[in-house]
């Protein structure tokens, strides 16, 4: 599952804005906005929405064992978000 550290994490890694993410993904800036700073967790189709728009940019969200968030891992070229 996609947190908000991770999320924070791959924009700056992408030197994407909130804005950029929420376009890409589809999403409100507000969904976003409140996701990063931990006011709520979106719903299942927008979380969604914007893993699969970290992915498509090379974005892969690391976890352990045990499930738990642990970074984030950078896969190669982004590909343009059209």
């Amino acid at each position: 599952m996609l947190t908000p550290e991770q999320s924070r994490a791959a924009r700056g890694w992408l030197d994407w804005s909130q804005d950029d993410l929420a376009k890409r993904a589809n999403v409100s800036l507000s969904t976003v906005r409140d996701f990063e700073k931990g006011r709520r967790v979106p719903i299942a189709n927008n979380l969604e929405a914007i893993r699969k728009a970290l992915e498509s940019a090379g974005i892969s969200c690391l976890t352990n064992e045990a499930g738990n968030a642990t970074g984030i891992r950078f896969d190669g070229m982004p590909v343009a978000a059209s």
